[in-house]
């Protein structure tokens, strides 16, 4: 500000910006005062973290010997070849009629010449003798007309493209140099474009099957669409999970997705756009509150939140260990953790922070410790956030995608791989299936994958 406009104010005015200055210094000064945030105090993606270097004095930190390994050879070899000595390799007899033994056996693997299997379709016609009118010959079904690509090859573009995020002007070079078969850029979104009536109902008999459980968990991440950003939302249970792409991130999205379903229990962070959604309870995520306790604990604030801490930590720690704990153990353990969170509340905090931590944990006093009674639950919304890691990558990797179409068609096959691999299906087998329009497979209870 300069002199002159200082001297045009008054006494009152000039009270009032010094006031005001005051107050705006006291906020910053309390600003330094505070710990940064990181991965592990605060939601901060691990990607913006710092490690610290590792010690580089020589000899210390140096990993331990361990005896020798060998890749095990492969139990259904192509071919086999039986190598019989001819000569004695101490004399030079010939030792070609002797009985020999099998003393070594290993593997020789190598690719065949990848190359483009073409098949080149010719239809032809005629005049009939008997009744003079032409005749020509149907295409067959497996090799109709129009797009030369076979359901193989476009499956494999697929899997490029989405469980690998390799933009289309590389694919199209690695088709180019790899698999020795021109294909342009608007060949491939074309094949894109073309999968998206096999996806979308393949995700819908996904969701389908979601919501006709008990149990929904959820999470969302930013990605860009276009010049704008939209969000990208998981809906999750044990073998079946559902991505969605919209513009909003609000409670919207998730009536959408719903329609006139309630589950019963609804896992998921304190965002008030997942909340109150479940018949039943919610269960909030502790590993968040757990990283918001350090945070506090780091602020300054050392009565309440050092107590939370160690309460959340033994709660995940009693949530690791349920499977082998009895129904009464369970009840007995979630008494007790209700009585040490009540004595707890009755602490006043000694920092703002604690303060702030405080508060929510009122909030949402009753959803803290549903999976204790229910076994189906998980203590942490860890699940959704590995659901969406990949998604984050492939946003770093691409920065998002260039057309509405593209990005939910891309939610379609996420929903589609993310399921095949919580049900030991793998990526191309499940990519085939969706393009053959056929339901992917279900486990047998005894191997179904569990995701707690």
């Amino acid at each position: 500000m300069r002199r002159d406009a200082l001297d045009s104010l008054d006494r009152e005015a000039l009270i009032d910006l010094v006031l005001n200055l005051a107050a705006r210094v006291a906020d910053l000064e309390a600003k330094l005062g505070l710990p940064p945030k990181t991965p592990d105090n605060s939601s901060t993606p691990p990607s913006q973290g710092r490690k610290p270097s590792a010690d580089p004095t020589p000899g210390k930190g140096r990993r331990r010997s361990h005896p020798g390994a060998h890749r095990p050879l492969h139990p259904n070899p192509t071919r086999r070849r039986d190598i019989l000595a001819d000569r004695c390799e101490h004399c030079g007899t010939d030792v070609s009629g002797v009985m020999q033994a099998p003393f070594h056996a290993y593997d020789h693997v190598e690719l065949p010449k990848i190359e483009p299997d073409v098949t080149r379709v010719t239809l032809h016609r005629g005049l009939c003798p008997c009744c003079q009118r032409p005749f020509r010959a149907e295409a067959p079904a497996d090799m109709p007309p129009g797009s030369p690509f076979g359901p193989n090859l476009r499956a494999f573009v697929i899997y490029l493209r989405v469980a690998h995020a390799i933009s289309f002007e590389r694919l199209a070079r690695l088709m180019s140099d790899l698999v020795g078969l021109a294909i342009s850029e608007g060949a491939l979104v074309a094949m894109l474009s073309e999968s998206r009536r096999a996806f979308a109902r393949q995700a819908n008999l996904i969701r389908a099957r979601l919501l006709a459980g008990t149990v929904l968990e959820s999470d969302e991440t930013s990605v860009r669409v276009g010049k704008r950003n939209w969000w990208l939302w998981t809906f999750h249970h044990g073998e079946n999970c559902c991505f969605v792409i919209r513009p909003s991130r609000g409670k919207d999205v998730v009536a959408e997705f719903l329609g006139e379903v309630r589950p019963a229990f609804w896992v998921s962070d304190r965002f008030g756009a997942q909340m109150g959604w479940a018949r039943t309870a919610n269960q909030v995520c502790l590993a968040h509150l757990l990283r918001d306790a350090e945070y506090a604990v780091e602020a300054g604030d050392l009565t309440f939140a050092p107590g939370l801490r160690r309460l959340l930590q033994r709660a995940c720690a009693i949530g690791r260990r349920r499977p082998v704990l009895a129904d009464a153990t369970l009840r007995t353990y979630h008494y007790q953790l209700d009585a040490e969170l009540d004595r707890l509340l009755r602490i006043t905090p000694m920092h703002p922070e604690g303060d702030k931590l405080k508060r929510a944990i009122e909030g949402c006093r009753q959803s803290l410790f549903t999976f204790m009674t229910e076994r189906a639950i998980p203590p942490t919304n860890n699940g959704s956030e590995r659901a969406l890691r990949p998604c984050a990558v492939f946003r770093k990797v691409t920065n998002g995608f260039r057309s509405e179409w593209g990005a939910r068609l891309y939610a379609d096959i996420r929903s589609v791989l993310e399921t095949a691999r919580r049900r030991a299906i793998g990526v191309l087998e499940a990519i085939r299936t969706t393009l053959s329009r056929m339901p992917l497979g279900k486990l047998p209870p005894a191997t179904a994958v569990q995701h707690p």
